[in-house]
């Protein structure tokens, strides 16, 4: 698996292999087809609805979702599909896992989705940057101070790669990474 990083936040790209498709096919249910052709990754990110929603670029950056973010929101999962990552690129860090720890991520980031009442999660209507994402609510809310990088630290810690308690931004989470699993 895979820890995308840009100056403020981070993502899990999952590879499209069966064990993903099976467990986010509610995703296909929902309208953004999976198993795509040339798809190979499935990218999954959790964070602030919406700072996340409403900012697909930073052009389009307002003062209402910066505050959101900073202070409390209502949270969500954004769900893309990928083709091609090269491990090389500075924003990529690549992560080994045992079929084991896999398994348990798969699971955590599968809980991490908004259900009512056992129901299969819902997608929120209208909410895409384009025809290759859709965002769900998530569990749980969120803050500057617990955001999506302490998210994607607690799912790896949760897998079993150790990771510091408090990642508020990429670099401090690709810092833990390197200081608690040096080889």
């Amino acid at each position: 698996m895979l820890v995308l990083s840009n100056p403020i936040h981070t993502d899990i790209a999952l590879p499209a292999d069966p064990d993903v498709l099976e467990a986010l096919s509610f995703v296909s249910s929902q309208g953004l087809e999976l198993n795509h052709p040339g798809v190979f990754w499935i990218i999954v990110g959790w964070g602030s609805r919406s700072f996340y929603i409403e900012t697909p670029t930073w052009s389009e950056l307002k003062p209402g979702p910066v505050i959101d973010a900073l202070t409390w929101d209502r949270s969500v999962m954004h769900v893309r599909r990928a083709g091609q990552i090269s491990p090389s690129l500075p924003s990529v860090r690549e992560v080994e896992l045992s079929e084991t720890e896999f398994g348990g991520l798969l699971r955590d980031i599968r809980s991490s989705f908004q259900t009512d009442k056992g129901e299969q999660p819902s997608a929120i209507s209208g909410a895409a940057y384009d025809a290759h994402d859709i965002f769900f609510p998530a569990n749980g809310g969120f803050n500057a101070l617990l955001g999506c990088n302490t998210w994607t630290a607690r799912m790896l810690r949760q897998a079993g790669i150790r990771t510091g308690f408090w990642t508020p931004l990429p670099f401090t989470l690709n810092l833990s990474l390197d200081l608690h699993n040096a080889d």
